[in-house]
């Protein structure tokens, strides 16, 4: 029940990129999953989160603005687009899914590099 990441690269500063991430369903029902994201020698830290139902939508204090994170529940896909790419937003972006059965899955991440 691994979700499955993409759309990580190598940019430049000031591009953008849309990270996407698929939940892995099979008999399991998606409830709210979130993007974090862990640059190199940092802890794991929360980049935004998406309720199912309400489709609310929470950010950490210091991605407020250039980041959007938005989900197709048809596809059980969330998305985190990220604007105006800088440097210090080199990091692996995790895909976070908890199912209404109780239990919770981390993807594998997807790596996006900044070039200054």
């Amino acid at each position: 029940v691994m979700p499955v990441e993409s759309g990580g690269g190598l940019v430049q500063a000031g591009d953008s990129l849309r990270l996407s991430c698929a939940a892995a369903v099979n008999i399991y029902t998606v409830h709210d999953m979130a993007w974090y994201r862990r640059a190199p020698g940092t802890h794991r830290e929360l980049v935004a989160r998406i309720t199912f139902s309400s489709n609310n939508t929470f950010y950490a204090d210091a991605m407020q603005g250039r980041f959007t994170i938005s989900r197709d529940n048809v596809k059980n896909t969330v998305y985190l687009q990220i604007d105006s790419l800088k440097p210090e937003d080199t990091a692996m972006y995790y895909c976070f899914v908890e199912y209404s059965e109780g239990f919770n899955s981390w993807g594998q991440g997807t790596q996006v590099t900044v070039s200054s």
